[in-house]
């Protein structure tokens, strides 16, 4: 089974001369379809900046980056913007809702940028929020959503269709311990119909809900562990 995500002898630097900061330096890292990977380390670590290189946000500096044992370095930027529409979703701390579009709205506009019907892209955009458990509170716009149910349309938005990467940047940040736990089973259980995810967070109560945990410290990556069945592996296991 090939990897979704590969991540070879990548660096990345920001700014020139002495002032310049290696925000990243040679990380290895392979995440295969439905596998759950956490990245934890100290702020400034280079968690962030891994993230956005794995969704083809920023470019490397140096390395390779494959998604789908496609190597985005050599696409044009057309054909990333394509890549990022079609097969990898990402899920804020902030929720990057649109708050004149409703939760659907929210959730089909993905794949209505990618010229989807929207009768077809509506269809795709409520199956997902149902399964969510979301589906009834479809035509609520985000300000009358709270934030739980936010981040639940916002995990919609970013599994919807044929995803094949998750990508989530400290996704609990904004919420509450059971809500944050909520959302971790959500990207577990994505994970669990064959998605790759990866996701940052500082919390080592969420980040045993992933399959393994990789640490960065100044840019490296520096151990990497396999997390244990627990009661949270135990919870998900027979959910849909």
């Amino acid at each position: 089974m090939s990897a979704v995500l590969e991540m070879h002898a990548v660096s990345k630097v920001y700014g020139d001369g002495p002032a310049a900061v290696h925000a990243l330096r040679d990380v290895d890292l392979a995440v295969e379809p439905g596998e759950l990977v956490a990245v934890m380390g100290p702020s400034g670590s280079g968690k962030s900046s891994m993230l956005t290189i794995a969704g083809t946000l920023e470019e490397a500096t140096a390395g390779t980056v494959l998604v789908g044992g496609s190597d985005v370095g050599r696409m044009s930027a057309r054909d990333r913007a394509k890549l990022r529409r079609r097969s990898i979703g990402f899920v804020f701390q902030d929720f990057n809702l649109l708050a004149g579009l409703t939760a659907a709205e929210n959730v089909a506009m993905p794949l209505e940028l990618d010229g989807m019907r929207a009768r077809d892209a509506r269809k795709l955009a409520l199956d997902a929020l149902e399964r969510l458990g979301a589906a009834t509170r479809s035509e609520h716009f985000p300000d009358d959503l709270s934030g739980g149910e936010r981040q639940r349309v916002a995990i919609a938005r970013a599994v919807v269709g044929e995803r094949t990467l998750l990508l989530a940047d400290e996704p609990t940040g904004a919420l509450d311990s059971v809500n944050s736990e909520s959302v971790m089973r959500l990207l577990r259980n994505a994970c669990g119909r064959g998605a790759a995810g990866v996701v940052v967070t500082h919390e080592a109560n969420l980040a045993s809900w992933a399959d393994r945990i990789v640490f960065l410290r100044d840019g490296q990556l520096v151990d990497q562990t396999s997390t244990p069945p627990g009661p949270e592996a135990l919870l998900t296991s027979g959910s849909a």
